[in-house]
């Protein structure tokens, strides 16, 4: 009876290291086509959807917080969003156009809102929807500090993070899938273990990608707050300013969604003798030095 019983368990064993085996199969054929380079990084990303569907969800959320919003559009700080916004949005669009990167911008449609609210915040939304908060243009200070948030939510745009996270959430939640149906509805106490260990890997991942997606914003932002003809060596005080206004204890980086302010200021100053060079020379082919 006990040599069935582990014969048993050798074979449902076998069953389960199979179908993970084919689940990483099909996960090769089906998602690495499916990637794709960030301009001026080189950086290979995850891209199972296409901008075609997803900037429609985009704009239709975009419109419905702008919709919900008190905005300040007519004042004169809204004005100033705007305007520094649409010099960086065309200074940005040239470039990739004139690098030959026009088909990133396929269906971008630039949009910069202020909303009166004392968040220190600012986003985009694929497709070039950003909206700043009131609350973050006193850290802002200067036009310079403004160009610098603004560079880095261009940036998230322009790398396609929006789109390669739901990329890399349709993959985890297929290899989810697949483990738990490898692993089939009666799990031992061994089996719970593992796919909690498993959840717990995939959220530290998840944070990771995020920290790893600010970090690329940055140093893509200061590019590109450079060649709209702002000085990318103001950029690092910005963060001297976020970290002062900040209050109580921060989360341990490893923990966090954003990485540390030191490590981004330390980043930003090893990349600035290449922006400076796009501030100084903006139509010049810098793409490998980028890298």
């Amino acid at each position: 009876m006990e040599d069935n019983t582990n014969k048993g368990m050798i074979q449902m064993f076998a069953l389960k290291n199979q179908l993970l085996k084919i689940s990483a199969v099909l996960i090769f054929l089906l998602f690495v086509p499916a990637c794709t380079k960030v301009p001026l990084v080189g950086r290979s990303q995850l891209s199972l959807i296409s901008n075609t569907e997803l900037l429609p969800m985009s704009f239709e959320q975009y419109n419905r917080i702008i919709s919900e919003s008190s905005l300040m559009t007519k004042t004169e700080q809204g004005k100033r969003i705007l305007e520094i916004g649409t010099k960086m949005a065309k200074a940005v669009d040239q470039y990739m156009r004139w690098r030959g990167y026009e088909k990133e911008l396929q269906g971008f449609d630039w949009e910069f809102h202020l909303i009166d609210s004392d968040a220190v915040n600012a986003w985009c939304l694929p497709g070039g929807k950003i909206a700043f908060y009131r609350g973050i243009l006193p850290i802002c200070e200067t036009d310079e500090g403004i160009a610098a948030v603004m560079g880095h939510e261009i940036a998230h745009a322009i790398a396609s993070h929006g789109r390669e996270r739901v990329s890399n959430g349709l993959l985890l939640s297929f290899l989810s899938f697949g483990v738990q149906v490898a692993m089939g509805e009666e799990l031992s106490e061994r089996e719970m273990i593992f796919l909690q260990a498993f959840g717990i890997a995939t959220q530290l991942g998840e944070l990771k990608f995020s920290r790893k997606h600010e970090l690329e914003a940055d140093k893509l932002g200061l590019y590109f707050m450079a060649m709209a003809g702002y000085d990318p060596r103001e950029a690092p005080s910005l963060w001297d300013r976020m970290e002062a206004a900040g209050s109580g204890e921060k989360p341990l980086e490893f923990l966090s969604t954003h990485p540390s302010y030191d490590r981004r200021k330390r980043r930003m100053w090893g990349k600035m003798d290449i922006a400076i060079d796009y501030y100084n020379n903006p139509s010049r082919d810098h793409e490998a030095q980028a890298q």
